[in-house]
């Protein structure tokens, strides 16, 4: 299958990397492909740069958001929250409408330092406003509420017996994606919330994730429903 990923951070790259191993075509898209490979400077939490990255996954094409989202026939919105709308709007309407895209980020703002605020949040959700903004397009909000290393390998926590949330608009649309999710990666235990006004509570448990972030001093949890 031919995927195509918005964002070049350490979501993205994981995914990508992964996607690539189990034979995807895969492109990541970036807002300028020369920056982007010339950038020396780490990433968060002490991450290579993007091309030290790219040089250890050369199945794994870089290109323009435009060029990255024209190439897949799936879609995987990995960029940072604040970074989303001007993304895809970058990407263009055309190469978006009818295809589903994954949408896996947060609307996490650290202007102002640990722990981030939510730049959106109660009334509506990053993935509603890129619903409206994007009609054509089938938003499914998903895999935001966990670890990169977690969204690929489910089992590294409790062999897998925790939970993965979907919401979305498109029923059809939410269906392949739970396929997408128990194919690509493992994932056993996966709740499908309803519509894409759902995403307002998996972005809001993100405040109670970095939390248990710092009590816990490992990124390697989930969320568990038990009932």
């Amino acid at each position: 299958m031919r995927i195509g990923i918005m964002g070049t951070g350490m979501v993205g790259q994981i995914l990508a990397g992964k996607l690539a191993e189990l034979g995807h075509e895969v492109t990541i898209g970036t807002r300028d492909v020369a920056r982007t490979l010339a950038s020396t400077e780490p990433g968060p939490y002490g991450n290579p740069p993007y091309r030290e990255w790219q040089k250890k996954n050369p199945k794994v094409k870089l290109a323009t958001f435009a060029e990255a989202a024209a190439h897949g026939e799936v879609l995987i919105n990995a960029t940072a929250g604040v970074a989303a709308l001007p993304a895809l709007q970058s990407a263009g309407e055309a190469n978006l409408n009818g295809k589903i895209m994954l949408d896996v980020s947060n609307p996490l703002d650290f202007s102002k330092g640990m722990p981030p605020t939510l730049t959106v949040c109660n009334t509506d959700s990053l993935g509603e406003q890129i619903q409206r903004a994007f009609p054509k397009l089938k938003v499914v909000k998903t895999l935001n509420t966990t670890n990169a290393h977690v969204m690929i390998n489910p089992r590294q926590v409790a062999d897998g017996d925790h939970h993965i949330f979907v919401s979305g608009n498109d029923a059809s649309a939410k269906a392949k994606v739970i396929e997408y999710l128990k194919d690509w990666f493992g994932w056993k235990e996966i709740i499908d919330l309803g519509d894409i006004t759902t995403a307002r509570g998996t972005e809001m448990l993100l405040p109670v994730w970095i939390r248990l972030l710092g009590a816990l001093h490992t990124a390697m949890f989930n969320f568990k429903i038990v009932r």
